[in-house]
C-alpha cells in the first residue's frame, strides 16, 4: 500500500479525527498545555521587547542629533569644561544638559527634569523644546517656567497655567506649567526647563550632567571622539566618558540590567511547555498502547512501518500545531493586556516612565510556533517509534501492553542524564547567564522521569512483599498493590505526570520562599534603627543640609542618629551604574549595619575601607584584600575592599564607604537619608512626632523599620507576581495531566474490571482498588517529586540566582505550601480514579469482556 495513495491518505485522516473524537478531553488538555507554554513565552518576549525598544527610543530622543556626548562617571560635573568644548573649532554647537529626578509631595515616584539651553538645544535635541503659549515665547527662558510632556501632564493631573510643586533639598520649588513638550514619546514622563533656572532652583549652580556636541561638516566623528577622550583623560584622569549616542553603549547598559530578569521569566514560561511535552507523550503513549491491536491489524493488511510511524507523528503534530497557533494568538493578546494594565516591566521596575505598545514580530512568532510544534513531536516520538517497531503477531494479542512499555524501564539513559546534570550544575555562567544551570535542571527532569518505571517496579514489589506478609491486609489493598507491582510500565506514565508537575512546583516554591525569607531576614539585619527618614519620596533632588542634620541630632529622645548619602557612579561603560553608599559605619564592626558574607580583610593603616556587594565581586572582581577605584569628587579615589555584603536592593552592585571619607573626597556635606535610634524608653511614634514638629519636618518621608519591611515585601510579591502565575499554571496543567492519565488508563482497563466482576469482586471493591492505586501512585510520585524538586531548588538557589542576579540566599522550605499541594494532588488522583472507575464499570461485566469470548 503506497504511502501517498488516496486510500492511505483517507485512512490516515480517518484515524486522526477518530482519535480526537474518541478522546477529546485528553487531546484538548495536551493542546492547552502547549498553548499555555507558547503563549506565556511569546507574551514575555513581546512585553520585554516592546519595553526595551521603547525605553531605548526614549533615551535616543533625549540625545537627538548629537554626534558626540561628554558625560562624567559621576552624576554631575563642573561646567568649567563646557567653555573648553564650545571653543573647539571642530565643534559647531555645544549644548549643556542638566538632568534631575525630583520628588513631588503626595505623589509616589519622581519626575525626570531636563535642563537645556533653548538657544542651543534646538540645533541638537529639538524633541526637548517646550511649546509656550501664544505670545509667551520668552517662557522658554523664564526662571519659573517648566514644560511637561503629555504623559507627565496626565500623570500629575496638570494643564498649562497650573502650579507644580517639586522637592528640592528638604524644601519645595513652585513652578508654573508653561506648556507641553510636544515631541516627547507617548507615555514618556518628562519635564523641560531652562538650564540656568534649574541650576538655581535646585541648588546645582555650576553643575552639568552631560554636554551634547554637534560637529562641523567633514569632521570624522570616530576620530574626534577618540582624540577628545584622550585629551580629557590627560586633563581629568578617570573623570569623563566620551561616547557616540548611536554606539550602543546605553542600550547595552539597559540590556545588561534587565537581561537576567527577562531570561528567567522566559525559562519559567517554558516550564509549562515542558509539562505540555510530557502531556503529549502521555496522551500518545496511552493511545498507542490502547490501539496496538488496531495498528497490528493495519500492518497485517499492508501498512508499512514508515506509514505507521508517520501516522503517530501526524497525530502528535496535530496537537502541536493547534496548541502552537493558539499559543501565538494568546501570547499576543496577553502581551497587549499586560502592557496596557501593568506596563512594560511586569512589576520589576526596569523600564520606568514609559508606556510601550505591543508589536507583532513574525520571526519571534515563527520561533515560538516551531518550538511548540517541536515539543509536541518530541513528546510523541517514543510512542511512534514503539508503534512502528512492534511485531504484528505479538501486538495483536490482548495483554501485550506491558511488553510495549518494557523499554521505558531502561536505566542507563536516565542515569546518564542525571550524571550529566550533576556535572553541568557546577559549570560557570555563559554570557553572565546560568545556561548550564538551566540545562542541568532539564536533564534532572528527564532523568527523574526516566527512572520512574524502575522506581515504580522496585517500590511496589517491596510493598507487595510487605502486604503479603501481613496477616490481616485487606484483599482490596493486596489486589491494588499486586497490579501496580506487576504492571509498572503503565503506572510510570501516570507517575511521570505527578513527578513533572510536583517537582517543578516544589523547586519554584522553595526558590521563591527562600528568596522572600532571605530578603526579610536581610532587612531585619540592616534596619536596626527605630525610625528612618529621607528628604523626598523619590528622585535625587532632595537632601538634608548640615543645619538640618544638626537639628535632627539635637532632637529630644534621640539616642543616636546615622546619616547616609547615595551616589551612582560608572565603573564600566557597558554596565549599569554602581551605587556608592556613604554612611556612618564603624570600620571595626561593619557587621552591625551590613549583612556580611564570606571572610573579611583588615585594611592597612591609612587606607580607606570599602565593603562591596556580591554583584561587584562577580562583575568587577573586587574581592576582599583588593583595591577598587571609584570616581568621586572629580578624581579617582582608591579604596581597600574590607569585606563583602549581601545587597538585594541594587542588582548592578553597590559599594559602602564611610561618610567621613565621602565628605573628604567630594566636599559635600549634604545627606539624603537618616536613621534615628530612640533613647531608652522612647518609641518610633514619639520620634516621628518630634521630627514632624521641625520647620522642615513636613517635607520628610518617615517610616519605621517594620513599615519599610512590609512595603518591601509587597514590592517583592508584585515583582514575583508573574512567577506566581507561571507556577500556578504549571500546577494546574500538571493536575490536569495526572487526571487525564488516570482517566485514560482506567477506561482502558474496562475488560480487566469485567473479569474481576466475573470472579466475584464487587463494584465497591473495584472502586476501592482504583482508589488505592491512585493514592499509592500519587504518594510515590509526590515522594520522588519532592526529592527531585529539592535537588532542582538547590540549583535554583545556589547556581541560577547567583549567576543571574549576583546575590546569594539561604535555603527555606515552605512546608505548609508543599504539604497542601501534595494533599490536593493525592486527593485529585483518588477522585479521578473513582470517577473514571464508575464510568468504566457502567457497561456491565458481560459487555466489558465480550471481545475476549
Amino acid at each position: 500500500m503506497s504511502a501517498l495513495s488516496p486510500a492511505s491518505t483517507l485512512l490516515a485522516r480517518w484515524l486522526l479525527f477518530g482519535e480526537w473524537r474518541a478522546h477529546p478531553v485528553r487531546a484538548l488538555l495536551a493542546v492547552a498545555a502547549i498553548a499555555v507554554g507558547v503563549a506565556m513565552g511569546f507574551a514575555i518576549h513581546l512585553i520585554n521587547a516592546a519595553a526595551f525598544n521603547e525605553f531605548s527610543a526614549a533615551v535616543k530622543s533625549l540625545s537627538g542629533q548629537a554626534d558626540v556626548q561628554v558625560a562624567a562617571r559621576e552624576p554631575l560635573f563642573d561646567e568649567a569644561v563646557y567653555a573648553q568644548l564650545a571653543a573647539d573649532p571642530r565643534v559647531a554647537v555645544a549644548s549643556p544638559i542638566l538632568e534631575l529626578a525630583a520628588g513631588l509631595p503626595g505623589v509616589q515616584g519622581a519626575l525626570r527634569i531636563v535642563g537645556i539651553d533653548a538657544l542651543r538645544a534646538g540645533f541638537i535635541t529639538p524633541d526637548l523644546a517646550g511649546v509656550p503659549g501664544e505670545g509667551r515665547m520668552m517662557d522658554v527662558l523664564a526662571d519659573d517656567a517648566i514644560f511637561l510632556s503629555p504623559a507627565a501632564l496626565a500623570w500629575l493631573g496638570k494643564r498649562p497655567g497650573d502650579t507644580l510643586v517639586l522637592r528640592a533639598g528638604a524644601g519645595e520649588v513652585r513652578l508654573r506649567v508653561a506648556g507641553q513638550v510636544a515631541r516627547a514619546r507617548a507615555g514618556q514622563r518628562l519635564a523641560v526647563m531652562d538650564i540656568g533656572a534649574m541650576q538655581w532652583r535646585f541648588g546645582r549652580l555650576g553643575r552639568l550632567a552631560r554636554i551634547d556636541l554637534k560637529l562641523r561638516d567633514g569632521i570624522d566623528r570616530g576620530a574626534f571622539r577618540r582624540a577628545l577622550a584622550q585629551d580629557l583623560e590627560r586633563a581629568y584622569p578617570g573623570r569623563f566618558a566620551v561616547r557616540q549616542p548611536d554606539d550602543g553603549d546605553q542600550e547595552q547598559r539597559n540590556a545588561n540590567l534587565s537581561r537576567a530578569y527577562r531570561v528567567n521569566l522566559t525559562v519559567l514560561a517554558l516550564v509549562a511547555l515542558f509539562t505540555g511535552a510530557f502531556l503529549v507523550f502521555s496522551t500518545q503513549a496511552l493511545s498507542v498502547m490502547r490501539r496496538r491491536g488496531q495498528f497490528a491489524l493495519l500492518r497485517v493488511l499492508g501498512w508499512e512501518r514508515g506509514q505507521l510511524l508517520r501516522q503517530v507523528l501526524l497525530e502528535g503534530a496535530s496537537l502541536g500545531v493547534a496548541g502552537a497557533l493558539l499559543g501565538v494568538a494568546g501570547g499576543y493578546a496577553l502581551a497587549a493586556l499586560a502592557l496596557h494594565y501593568f506596563g512594560g516591566d511586569l512589576g520589576a521596575g526596569y523600564f520606568p516612565g514609559i508606556r510601550p505598545r505591543v508589536q507583532f514580530t513574525p520571526v519571534a512568532a515563527a520561533v515560538f510556533f516551531l518550538l511548540g510544534l517541536g515539543v509536541a513531536l518530541l513528546g510523541c516520538l517514543a510512542p511512534a517509534w514503539d508503534a512502528a517497531r512492534a511485531r504484528p503477531a505479538l501486538a495483536i494479542k490482548s495483554g501485550a501492553d506491558e511488553v510495549a512499555l518494557a523499554r521505558l524501564a531502561r536505566v542507563w539513559p536516565a542515569l546518564a542524564c542525571l550524571a550529566l546534570a550533576a556535572g553541568l550544575a557546577f559549570a560557570p555562567p555563559v554570557f553572565e547567564l546560568p545556561l548550564f544551570g538551566y540545562l542541568a535542571i532539564a536533564l534532572l527532569l528527564v532523568g527523574g522521569i526516566g527512572l520512574m518505571p524502575r522506581l515504580a517496579a522496585a517500590g511496589f514489589r517491596a510493598l507487595e512483599a510487605l502486604v503479603n506478609r501481613a496477616r490481616r491486609a485487606p484483599p482490596v489493598l493486596a489486589l491494588a498493590v499486586a497490579r501496580l507491582a506487576n504492571a509498572p510500565g503503565q503506572a510510570s506514565i501516570a507517575l511521570g505526570g505527578v513527578l513533572a508537575s510536583f517537582s517543578l512546583m516544589v523547586a519554584m516554591g522553595i526558590m521563591v520562599s527562600s528568596f522572600r525569607v532571605s530578603v526579610d531576614d536581610w532587612m531585619g539585619h540592616i534596619l536596626p534603627a527605630d525610625l528612618y527618614l529621607r528628604s523626598a519620596a523619590g528622585g535625587n533632588a532632595g537632601f538634608l543640609s548640615p543645619q538640618q542634620q544638626a537639628a535632627l541630632a539635637a532632637l529630644p529622645g534621640v539616642a543616636q542618629v546615622h546619616f547616609l548619602r547615595t551616589r551612582p557612579v560608572s565603573l564600566a561603560p557597558d554596565r549599569p551604574n554602581v551605587v556608592v553608599v556613604a554612611r556612618d559605619i564603624d570600620a571595626g564592626d561593619p557587621g552591625r549595619l551590613l549583612f556580611l558574607v564570606g571572610q573579611a580583610a583588615s585594611p592597612p593603616p591609612g587606607a580607606r575601607p570599602a565593603w562591596v556587594s556580591e554583584a561587584v565581586v562577580d562583575l568587577y572582581g573586587a574581592r576582599p584584600g583588593a583595591t577598587i577605584t571609584l570616581p568621586l569628587g572629580g578624581r579617582q579615589a582608591s579604596f581597600f575592599v574590607a569585606g563583602v555584603w549581601r545587597d538585594y536592593a541594587n542588582q548592578a552592585g553597590s559599594i559602602v564607604i564611610r561618610l567621613a571619607d565621602y565628605r573628604a573626597l567630594t566636599g559635600e556635606a549634604e545627606v539624603s537619608d537618616a536613621a534615628l535610634f530612640a533613647a531608652r524608653g522612647g518609641s518610633a511614634e514619639a520620634l516621628a512626632a518630634a521630627v514632624r514638629a521641625l520647620p522642615f519636618g513636613g517635607a520628610l518621608q518617615l517610616m519605621s523599620a517594620g513599615e519599610i519591611r512590609s512595603a518591601s515585601l509587597r514590592i517583592f510579591d508584585r515583582s514575583f507576581a508573574v512567577t506566581y502565575l507561571l507556577e500556578a499554571i504549571a500546577i494546574a496543567i500538571g493536575l490536569s495531566g495526572v487526571a487525564a492519565s488516570f482517566s485514560a488508563q482506567t477506561l482502558a482497563r474496562a475488560k480487566e474490571f469485567g473479569m474481576l466482576r466475573h470472579v466475584g469482586v464487587t463494584r465497591g471493591q473495584v472502586l476501592g482498588i482504583l482508589a488505592f492505586e491512585g493514592g499509592l501512585l500519587t504518594l510515590l510520585g509526590v515522594a520522588c517529586g519532592f526529592a527531585l524538586g529539592l535537588v532542582i531548588s538547590l540549583i535554583l538557589v545556589y547556581v541560577v540566582n547567583p549567576q543571574s542576579f549576583h546575590w546569594t540566599m539561604q535555603l527555606h522550605l515552605p512546608w505548609t505550601l508543599l504539604g497542601s499541594v501534595a494533599a490536593v494532588l493525592v486527593g485529585a488522583s483518588v477522585a479521578t480514579a473513582l470517577v473514571s472507575g464508575r464510568y468504566a464499570l457502567s457497561g456491565g461485566p458481560v459487555r466489558a469482556v465480550r471481545e475476549d469470548w
